[in-house]
């Protein structure tokens, strides 16, 4: 049974990762007093909000400042985190041209995903109606509007609407189900495993297009594409989404996971936007750690998987400047990923912190666990 010493280790983890993005790539959107928005590389040269612009880093951001703020109130970036949540979902609209929509519709998945948090934190009500609901009603009726019966159902990914996706459908199908409309969720949860479900590995596909009249499957697997499928099975609940569920950590364990001698360490995908792929993978692993409803093997594994790589990613960092630099790959130090003297990613220091925040919660439910076994 993990002791109070292991939690409170797992915490300082991840306070030191949110202490490093807050302080290393937060700041004013060129200068703005009341603006909060991150670089994108560190140490940046060029004013925040600069091109190019990552509006889905953003939004993960604000989802991890949210977990932050959910653990402890400690200041970051001398605010209370979900104060400085709240600054940069606003922050992200005025360097979006002051909008909420964008081009792709998985980036507004995300971003709505972090709003409908903040509305929902507990405690007293922070006004007299939710602070995000223009934000919640004009990216859901955007969501809403990429789901028709092309392909058979599915998400587009862009305005382009010629590609559907996992990436899009995956986030979407969870936000509807945590906002209420779970037939919608159920649908395109249902497309997913009839579509893109791969029978050999229990992994979801990339997604499907259009190409000169043809429709193909893009048979790529990613890390990202399984965090919110889990997610949104077991939100749902329910017999079968709980067993697909169980086959989804089962099948990400078997096949997105390389064991070096030391137990199976998930794979990442570099830096860019790959940067962020196996933490979100991470966030919903947690979720099925802590689920009760889930297979009791299945919960195990998942946050082994966590727990493993949030070990390997903080025993690889490097100090610079005071600050930790984490490594996007497991297997090699963050000296080897990104030598001294060169910028750092924010995608892959996002990634870092969203490992330690799962960790945390897989830690903190073990203890749980442990304490109602011996009681």
């Amino acid at each position: 049974m993990p002791s109070p010493h292991m939690l409170r280790s797992a915490e300082l983890r991840a306070d030191t990762a949110a202490h490093m993005v807050t302080t290393a790539f937060g700041g004013r959107l060129f200068g703005i007093p009341g603006t909060h928005l991150a670089a994108v590389r560190a140490p940046q040269p060029l004013p925040r909000g600069s091109s190019p612009w990552h509006y889905w880093w953003q939004a993960h951001y604000a989802d991890l400042l949210v977990d932050t703020g959910l653990r402890n109130r400690t200041r970051l970036a001398d605010m209370d985190p979900i104060d400085l949540a709240d600054t940069l979902v606003r922050t992200i609209r005025l360097r979006n041209y002051g909008r909420w929509t964008n081009h792709f519709y998985d980036d507004m998945a995300w971003l709505v995903l972090a709003a409908l948090r903040l509305d929902s934190l507990p405690g007293p009500p922070r006004g007299p109606k939710p602070r995000h609901q223009r934000l919640r009603d004009t990216l859901g009726s955007a969501l809403r509007s990429a789901h028709t019966p092309e392909f058979g159902g599915g998400l587009y990914w862009n305005r382009s609407r010629n590609f559907k996706n996992t990436p899009a459908t995956a986030p979407a199908a969870l936000y509807f189900a945590r906002s209420g409309d779970r037939e919608r969720a159920q649908n395109l949860i249902d497309w997913l495993g009839k579509t893109l479900l791969d029978q050999d590995t229990g992994l979801y596909f990339d997604g499907v297009r259009r190409s000169g009249g043809q429709v193909s499957v893009e048979t790529a697997l990613y890390t990202y594409n399984q965090g919110p499928v889990l997610g949104a099975l077991l939100e749902l609940g329910g017999a079968a989404n709980l067993e697909r569920a169980a086959d989804l950590v089962r099948g990400t364990a078997a096949h997105l996971a390389q064991d070096d001698g030391g137990g199976p360490v998930l794979r990442t995908h570099n830096s860019g936007d790959g940067g962020l792929f196996t933490g979100i993978l991470c966030r919903y692993l947690a979720e099925a750690a802590a689920a009760p409803t889930l297979d009791e093997s299945a919960r195990q594994l998942a946050g082994s998987l966590v727990t493993t790589l949030a070990e390997r990613l903080w025993q690889g960092r490097a100090t610079r400047n005071g600050l930790p630099v984490f490594s996007p790959d497991p297997r090699k130090s963050a000296d080897e990923s990104y030598p001294p003297g060169g910028a750092v990613e924010l995608s892959t220091q996002l990634q870092a912190w969203m490992v330690m925040e799962a960790a945390v919660r897989v830690v903190r439910v073990e203890a749980v666990r442990g304490v109602r076994e011996e009681s």
